[in-house]
């Protein structure tokens, strides 16, 4: 099997957990479908998906916050301001070296990398 150049370039620890952290929900997975088949804005897609839009806005900011979504706001022809969400353009190659290489920039909140290691193994 080739080892090749098996980094995710310009990601670190932290940026890959909250990647698939947001794509382990199913909601969120089919938000992204819908988004990549077409841009469209919260209520259609809410009715699209049969979620509420309260339960939509916060899977939309996850995905956002995750850098897989964007969104831009759009005046209508009535003038009522939509916001408007596609996909990011991003790609993910995970083999076992990238993840290895992503963990080694993990920061774990109040501690520094070798004490939670430290702590991980105890």
């Amino acid at each position: 099997m080739s080892k090749g150049n098996t980094a995710l370039i310009g990601v670190t620890g932290d940026d890959l957990v909250r990647v698939m952290a947001a794509l382990s929900n199913p909601h969120r997975m089919r938000v992204v479908a819908a988004v990549a088949r077409q841009r469209n804005y919260v209520s259609r897609l809410a009715r699209e998906l049969g979620i509420s839009r309260a339960l939509l806005q916060i899977h939309l900011r996850k995905l956002e916050a995750a850098g897989l979504v964007s969104a831009q706001l759009e005046l209508s022809e009535d003038g009522k301001a939509m916001k408007f969400y596609e996909t990011t353009s991003f790609a993910f190659h995970l083999t076992p070296q990238s993840i290895a290489t992503a963990a080694e920039t993990l920061h774990i909140e109040g501690a520094s990398a070798g004490e939670s290691n430290q702590k991980e193994l105890q």
